[in-house]
C-alpha cells in the first residue's frame, strides 16, 4: 500500500519552511517502504520520486512516464494557458524531437562564439557596475541581468521590453507567491494567460521584423531554420521563446544567488575556490547546482502500467520528479548536506536527469555562472551576503527574490 502523505508537498506553505525542515522531510520520504502518494484538494493527486534511482528511471523512460499534458504543473492546465505553454518541455517524440532538432541545429558554432564573447563581455560591465554602486541587492543588480540581458541579445530583443520580460517571466514561475498575483484578483489562469500573452505577442512582433529584415540574431537563425525539411510554425516560435526566456532568465538567475549565499555561509569553501580559481571553478558551478536546484521538480503521467522499486504504477497515474530530494540522495552522494566545490564525481540533476528533456540549456548556463563568479571573485574576493536570501513562494523553482550584498 502506498504511504499517504499529507499535501505538504502540495502546500506552498511548505516550501516557506526552513531549508533543514523540508530535506528532513524528504530523508525520510527516501526511506519510506512504499510509494508515496500526495494528495491535491481537488483533482487527481500524485505520487512523489524522492530516490535517485527512481528519477533517473523515470527521466530514462519517456515512452513510460509522459511529459504529456504537462511536465511543469501538479494538475492539468486550463486550455487557455495550454495554448501557450505547450512548448517542446511538455511533449514527447516524435514531436518533442522534432522541435529539439530544428532549435539545436540554429546554434551555429559563429552564434555560440558570439554567445560567449557576449558573456564575457556583460560579466565585466555587471561587476564595474556593483564595485562603482556598492552594497545592494545582488538579485537585481548581479544575478538577474546576466541571463536576462543574454538571453534577451541573442534573441534580438530591445533594452525597452526587459521590464515585461522579467515581470512575465518571474509571475510565470511564481506559482502561488502573493508578490507575483494580480492585486485585482485575477485567478491564477488568468495571470498565467496574461503573462505568456506578453511574451507571444513580442516573439509576434519580432518575428514580422526579422522576416522583412533579418539580423544575426537566434529569432532570424529559428525562422529561417530547415532540418529535413521541417521548419518551426508561428505558435512553435513563440511557445520556444517562452520557454527559454522562462527557463534560460530563472535558472541561472537563482543558482548565481544561491551561489553567492553559499560561499558567505561556507567561508572554508570560499577559500578554498580562492586559493585557486581555475582548478575549483569548474567544480564550484557543478556543486552550486546541485545544493541550489534551481528547478525543483518535473512532473510525467504514465502511458502504461509499469513497475519501478516493486510497485506497479497504473495508466494515468502522475508522478513528480523531486530533483531536489535525488540531489540529497546519500547513497549516490556522500555527505549530501555539505556543500564541498572538490565533490567528484557529481552526477546531480540540477539540469534534470539523462534522458531526451535534459536541459537543452545546460551549457549555457554553466558558463554564465563560471564567468560571472570568476569576474566577482577576481575583482570584490570578499562580496558576501549580509542576510539570508528571501526566497519565491514556489515549490517549482528554489527561488530567490532578494539576497543584500556588500563588499
Amino acid at each position: 500500500m502506498p504511504s499517504l502523505v499529507e499535501p505538504d508537498l502540495a502546500n506552498l506553505d511548505f516550501w516557506a519552511r526552513p531549508q533543514s525542515e523540508r530535506d528532513a522531510l524528504f530523508a525520510s520520504l527516501r526511506t519510506a517502504d512504499g510509494p508515496v502518494y500526495c494528495p491535491l484538494p481537488t483533482g487527481p493527486g500524485f505520487y512523489a520520486l524522492t530516490r535517485y534511482d527512481q528519477v533517473a528511471e523515470a527521466s530514462r523512460r519517456p515512452d513510460v512516464f509522459s511529459s504529456e499534458p504537462t511536465s511543469v504543473s501538479l494538475v492539468d492546465p486550463a486550455p487557455t494557458v495550454r495554448e501557450y505553454s505547450g512548448s517542446m518541455i511538455s511533449l514527447d517524440d516524435p514531436r518533442h524531437a522534432r522541435l529539439r532538432r530544428i532549435v539545436s541545429r540554429s546554434f551555429t558554432p559563429r552564434m555560440i562564439q558570439k554567445f560567449a564573447d557576449d558573456v564575457t563581455a556583460l560579466a565585466v560591465r555587471i561587476v564595474d557596475d556593483l564595485a562603482e554602486r556598492g552594497p545592494c541587492d545582488f538579485v537585481e543588480n548581479v544575478a538577474m541581468p546576466m541571463p536576462l540581458r543574454i538571453i534577451c541579445d541573442l534573441m534580438g530583443i530591445p533594452g525597452s521590453a526587459y521590464g515585461d520580460v522579467i515581470d512575465a517571466t518571474t509571475a510565470i514561475l511564481a506559482v502561488g507567491d502573493p508578490d507575483y498575483v494580480a492585486p485585482d484578483g485575477t485567478s491564477r489562469e488568468g495571470v498565467l494567460g496574461e503573462k505568456f500573452g506578453i511574451l507571444h505577442e513580442l516573439m509576434g512582433e519580432l518575428g514580422r521584423q526579422r522576416r522583412e529584415r533579418p539580423a544575426d540574431d537566434l529569432v532570424t537563425a529559428l525562422l529561417h531554420a530547415n532540418v529535413d525539411g521541417e521548419a518551426l510554425s508561428d505558435i512553435e516560435l513563440k511557445r520556444f521563446f517562452s520557454l527559454l526566456v522562462v527557463a534560460g532568465n530563472e535558472t541561472t538567475r537563482n543558482a548565481l544567488s544561491h551561489a553567492l549565499a553559499l560561499f558567505t555561509s561556507n567561508p572554508e569553501q570560499r577559500a578554498r575556490l580562492l586559493a585557486d580559481l581555475d582548478e575549483h571553478l569548474p567544480g564550484a558551478v557543478e556543486e552550486a547546482v546541485r545544493y541550489a536546484t534551481p528547478v525543483t521538480w518535473m512532473r510525467r503521467t504514465l502511458t502504461r502500467d509499469h513497475t519501478l522499486n516493486g510497485h506497479t504504477y497504473a495508466e494515468g497515474d502522475r508522478v513528480v520528479l523531486y530533483y531536489n530530494s535525488a540531489n540529497r540522495d546519500d547513497g549516490v552522494f556522500k555527505d549530501p548536506y555539505s556543500f564541498d566545490i572538490t565533490r567528484s564525481p557529481n552526477p546531480h540533476f540540477g539540469f534534470g536527469a539523462p534522458g531526451p528533456h535534459f536541459c537543452l540549456g545546460a551549457h549555457l548556463a554553466r558558463r554564465e555562472v563560471a564567468v560571472l563568479l570568476r569576474e566577482l571573485f577576481t575583482r570584490l574576493p570578499d562580496v558576501h551576503a549580509t542576510a539570508e536570501p528571501v526566497r519565491q513562494r514556489t515549490s517549482f523553482i528554489n527561488g530567490v527574490k532578494s539576497l543584500p550584498c556588500a563588499f
